[in-house]
Parts: C-alpha cells; sequence; structure tokens
C-alpha cells in the first residue's frame, strides 16, 4: 500500500492487539427445549416397506390416515403408501408402478404433474402463497366456472368439498327461511353434522346420526329417502313441503360407486321444488368438470327441457389437485350471503392464489376442443372391456361410465339406489382389488367409491388393465 504522506517507500500498517475474547456471544445461540417429551424432527421417510409406512403413521395418526378410505378396512390388507406420481401412474415406498384409477378422488383429470399445471402453480407460488386479501385469479376462476354453469350466475370459493357442501346448506335455509333439507341414502356431501345422517323408520321421517359425536336434535330436520324413488318423493313433499328448505342431491352418486339419478326422478324433483319453493342443490363435487364440461347438470338439461338447479358445489376438478371447492347459483340467492346479506360465511385460505392458479389452468385445458370427447371415449373402452372381460369369465359385472368418471359393480343389472349397490357382490370385489392391486392396477379401495380416468391414460395402460382383469377374474 502507497502511503501519500510518506516521502518514499511503501506504509506499514500499525500493528493493533487484538480485543480480548468475549466470554458471552453476543447473539446467544437457542437452547434446546426443556420437554423432556420434545425429539428432533425424523427423516421424512426410511420406510423400506408399505407394511412399515403404515406401522410408523399409526403411531401417530389416528388408524394411519387422514381419510378412513385410504386404510383399506373395507377390502383388508395394507394401504400402498405412496412416494410420488406422473401421467397416470403412481409409485408406492417399495418402488413399485400403478395404473392409478383414483386420481386423487377424481381431481386429477389432466394426469399427475400436468406441465401447465406445474407451471401455473409454480408461477403462483413465488408471487406469494396466501394474502388474505382479493386477487384478480379469484375472479377469474368465478368467471371460467359461470362460463360453462349456466345456471350458475355467482360464485363463492371455499376451501374443500365439504365447506361448499355445508355453506350450500345453510345459504339454502337463511334465503327460503326453512330448517329442513332433503338428502338421498348413500349420496354424501361431506361430514358436516347435519348431513351425517341416515333414513328414519318412516317414508317422511327425519333422519338418526350415523356418527359418533353427532347429536340427535343436529339432524332432526334431515330427512333422508331413497334414491330413484318417486313414491317416496311425492310423500314427502306431500307431508313437509312447507318445511322444505332445499333438496341436496348427487347426480351422479360416485358415494354408491357410479348410480345416475333417472330422467323421470330428476324431472319430478325439480317439479316438486320448484311447487313448494325449495331450492334444487345439486352436488357437483364429483361430477363437476368431471362428467362433461357443463358438469352433470347440462346432461340432464338435454333430456329435459329448462332444467337448472337453483344452487350447485363444486370441488375436485376445480381445485386441480389442491384443496379448492366452491357454491354458487343465482344473484339474488347468492346476494343472502354476508357482507352483503345476513348468512355468514368465510375461510382463512377461501381462494387461496396457489390453488386458484392450479384450478385455473386445469379448468382452461379441460376446455380445449375434443376434450371431452376422447376422455369419454377411453373411459368407455374400459368399462366396456371390464364387462367383455367378466362375461368371458362367466361372471355377472354391470358397468357404466359418464366422461372420466366410470364404475362396476358384481351384480347382473345396474343399481338404481343404496340398498342395491350393497346387495352387490362385496367378496368378489375385494378379491378383484387385491389381484388387480397385485398387477400393478389400483382401484379404489372399496365397492361404493366410482373410478376415474385421466387424459393421460393410453390404449396401452387399457390393454394392460383389461388384461390384469382378465386373469384376475379368472381367479376367481
Amino acid at each position: 500500500m502507497w502511503c501519500p504522506t510518506a516521502s518514499s517507500g511503501p506504509c506499514r500498517r500499525p500493528t493493533r492487539t487484538p480485543p480480548a475474547r468475549r466470554t458471552t456471544p453476543r447473539h446467544p445461540k437457542p437452547q434446546p427445549p426443556t420437554n423432556p417429551r420434545a425429539r428432533e424432527l425424523p427423516a421424512v421417510s426410511t420406510e423400506r416397506s408399505n407394511v412399515q409406512a403404515f406401522e410408523r403413521a399409526q403411531r401417530v395418526i389416528p388408524g394411519g390416515v387422514n381419510s378412513p378410505v385410504r386404510a383399506f378396512r373395507a377390502v383388508g390388507g395394507t394401504p400402498r403408501f405412496i412416494r410420488r406420481a406422473e401421467g397416470a401412474y403412481l409409485w408406492d415406498v417399495e418402488g413399485r408402478r400403478y395404473i392409478d384409477y383414483i386420481g386423487s378422488w377424481g381431481p386429477m383429470i389432466l394426469g399427475h404433474g400436468h406441465p401447465a399445471v406445474l407451471d401455473a402453480v409454480m408461477k403462483a407460488a413465488r408471487d406469494g402463497l396466501s394474502f388474505g386479501a382479493p386477487t384478480e385469479a379469484e375472479a377469474e376462476l368465478a368467471e371460467a366456472i359461470i362460463a360453462q354453469v349456466p345456471s350458475v350466475q355467482q360464485v363463492r370459493l371455499v376451501s374443500s368439498g365439504t365447506e361448499a357442501g355445508m355453506s350450500a346448506l345453510r345459504l339454502a335455509r337463511g334465503a327460503t327461511g326453512r330448517s329442513a333439507i332433503v338428502k338421498f341414502e348413500g349420496c354424501y356431501h361431506g361430514h358436516a353434522d347435519a348431513l351425517l345422517v341416515k333414513a328414519g323408520s318412516g317414508l317422511a321421517t327425519f333422519g338418526h346420526p350415523t356418527s359418533a359425536g353427532v347429536p340427535p336434535e343436529v339432524v332432526q330436520h334431515t330427512m333422508v329417502l331413497e334414491y330413484n324413488n318417486v313414491g317416496q318423493l311425492e310423500q314427502a313433499f306431500a307431508e313437509r313441503g312447507h318445511e322444505i328448505a332445499c333438496v341436496m342431491i348427487e347426480p351422479i352418486a360416485g358415494n354408491m360407486n357410479f348410480v345416475r339419478a333417472s330422467v323421470p326422478f330428476m324431472t319430478r324433483l325439480r317439479e316438486l321444488c320448484t311447487q313448494h319453493g325449495a331450492l334444487l342443490v345439486f352436488d357437483e363435487v364429483m361430477t363437476g368438470f368431471r362428467v362433461a364440461l357443463g358438469s352433470a347438470q347440462s346432461l340432464y338439461a338435454r333430456l329435459i327441457p329448462g332444467f337448472q338447479p337453483d344452487m350447485s358445489v363444486f370441488g375436485k376438478v376445480i381445485g386441480g389437485g389442491m384443496p379448492l371447492a366452491a357454491f354458487g347459483g343465482s344473484r339474488d340467492v347468492m346476494a343472502q350471503l354476508a357482507p352483503l346479506g345476513p348468512v355468514y360465511q368465510a375461510g382463512t385460505l377461501s381462494g387461496n392464489p396457489v390453488a386458484t392458479a392450479c384450478g385455473l389452468a386445469t379448468l382452461r385445458e379441460i376446455s380445449r376442443p375434443g376434450f371431452f370427447d376422447a376422455l369419454a371415449a377411453r373411459t368407455r373402452a374400459l368399462v366396456d372391456g371390464l364387462a367383455a372381460e367378466a362375461r368371458d369369465a362367466g361372471v355377472p359385472m354391470a358397468v357404466d361410465s359418464e366422461g372420466g368418471m366410470f364404475g362396476f359393480f358384481f351384480a347382473a343389472d345396474l343399481p338404481q339406489n343404496y340398498p342395491a349397490v350393497m346387495a352387490t357382490d362385496k367378496e368378489r370385489f375385494n378379491r378383484f382389488f387385491h389381484a388387480m392391486l397385485d398387477r400393478g392396477v389400483y382401484l379404489a379401495p372399496a365397492l361404493y367409491e366410482a373410478g376415474f380416468v385421466s387424459a393421460t391414460h393410453t390404449e396401452a395402460d387399457i390393454a394392460a388393465t383389461l388384461q390384469a382383469a382378465r386373469e384376475a377374474l379368472r381367479q376367481g
């Protein structure tokens, strides 16, 4: 270093005595917790088998799962713990690959990891995970739903199908000033207390709880009728029509595997709701944007002149695999919601920006011309193939599908209601499920759950599935 004050030669740095060493740090390190139960977080996954993963989960999660059907209680055996997914496939912790016909119970209509969806999610995540304030994307998603569903003029976004159904029920009661609701045996509308109910002893009696923890008085205003039973429907309205706020129905009951509401039944249901001033609520959490771009209500609108429900509930596909759902209806009904009206509904994560981006990207992709034609053809090829294999094996099987949703029953005819579903051959289904799982085909682990095909299932996947079915059916 050159010293400007010296006549010649370089400057020498002055030597300094280092300061005394601190006996205590300026910012003390955090001390370990004194709680004797506190431990370091475990590794993400060190298991080598599904059995070990299940044992570990059962130590810290009730039943080892966060939704009961995943535990395989209906079919027996050890649930598969999934490590990753891509396209039409799942891989478990043992590295086994499965052709996936669950699709996260419906949302994965584009398959797992669609590039456009992943790009949208990552971009949204970089902008912020949650704001607790309105975003333009919320209105854009609402517009996308409204554009395809003529019965819906306004939409409220929420985070789950249960929340959407519960909120729609409250809104129907608030809008009509009535308390009674009608649902149908075998239809599932989420685990809200008022909807966890089974039929009473008479045709039009109020129901009884199906879960511990639900007081009888909570479901005293819920009537449960038999699906597709016009006589029961007419009797219920004749006796209590002035009390009924709404009728909630799955137009295709995916929690009875796959049971359609018949056209005569739906026609009469719409007539009775209109005559008695009750709101008809379509629960399209499962069927919405899955069976058709206009959802299941568009199918009935083609067959019943002027048909529309008063309110609709959506989920699954509109979130693209993330926690997002919605309910909507006419402006008059939706105006009863806070902050405009007296019916309260709110949610910290409602309209979450990352989930909204995921849903928007999904709806854009499925809106492309020909998407549902191709999806429906692939799904129909699957169920027709299953029926043919069963026929060749001498096994009774009835099948049905719509869009990318399907069902099959070990029975001679398609069931029309819950008792008929329960009368199908459960033991044969359980054997078939495990035989298919052993051959790398992942079906829903319960006879009362629908199946789903994605846009990424190929002809080769369908062929492999049918080959597995051929072997499984002959196995017995």
